[in-house]
């Protein structure tokens, strides 16, 4: 099987690291080719020619784009193992739901909150913390967000943990002063080997992430 699944991602993308969780959770063995976004290979421009943006999982020479897609694609086609989504239609519905609110509010207002200067800057900030208290809301008490096993929008959430220590470094707040519930279950998270080796170190990121800033803003 390993050689039916090829994924084109790259190493700090959290988008990429929820495919990656979701193929160690399914036991699929893949190829996974790194990309340069700055020079994209051609393999990823034939493979994604609309968005022309990692991840891409490639099966059997076929390509399925978008991150949360991709991992739907995973749990639909090996439904007998680790199924991520929940059987129940409403339950899944409300899972999709988390995953896109990720997708819509995390992701931009993080990257705002690091990549940005100024007002903009605090802006990202701001709007962060309001979405992180959201979801932590959402989460409550329970161990994981679908209750007492892991499931699609822990998988859709996780990765961005690996991007808290730049939230809070660059933002000059503490992660767990703020959100202790988010940061316990991050921890718990942790704990399954799909995510802590789909997961980088939290201080590469922050240096990828600078790296990234001094283009953005052309320092």
């Amino acid at each position: 099987m390993a050689g039916e699944f090829v994924l084109l991602s790259l190493g700090p993308s959290p988008f990429g690291m929820r495919v990656n969780i979701a193929l160690a959770e399914k036991g699929i063995e893949y190829e996974q080719k790194d990309e340069n976004l700055f020079d994209k290979s051609p393999l990823l421009l034939q493979m994604n020619p609309i968005h022309k943006k990692v991840p891409v999982l490639i099966h059997n020479g076929t390509p399925i784009c978008e991150s949360l897609i991709i991992v739907q694609y995973l749990d639909e086609i090996s439904k007998d193992k680790s199924p991520l989504l929940p059987s129940d239609p409403y339950q899944r519905a409300h899972a999709r739901f988390w995953g896109d609110f990720v997708d819509k509010k995390v992701h931009p207002n993080g990257r705002r909150s690091w990549a940005a200067k100024g007002e903009e800057q605090e802006s990202g900030k701001k709007e962060l913390l309001e979405v992180l208290k959201v979801i932590e809301e959402e989460l409550g008490d329970k161990p994981y967000f679908n209750g007492e096993t892991f499931g699609f929008v822990d998988l859709s959430f996780v990765p961005f943990t690996a991007w808290f220590y730049t939230y809070e470094k660059v933002g000059n707040f503490s992660m767990e002063a703020e959100f202790p519930k988010l940061v316990a279950w991050g921890k718990r998270c942790m704990e399954r080997e799909s995510v802590s080796k789909s997961l980088p170190d939290p201080h590469m990121i922050y240096d990828y992430a600078m790296d990234r800033r001094k283009i953005f803003l052309g320092e």
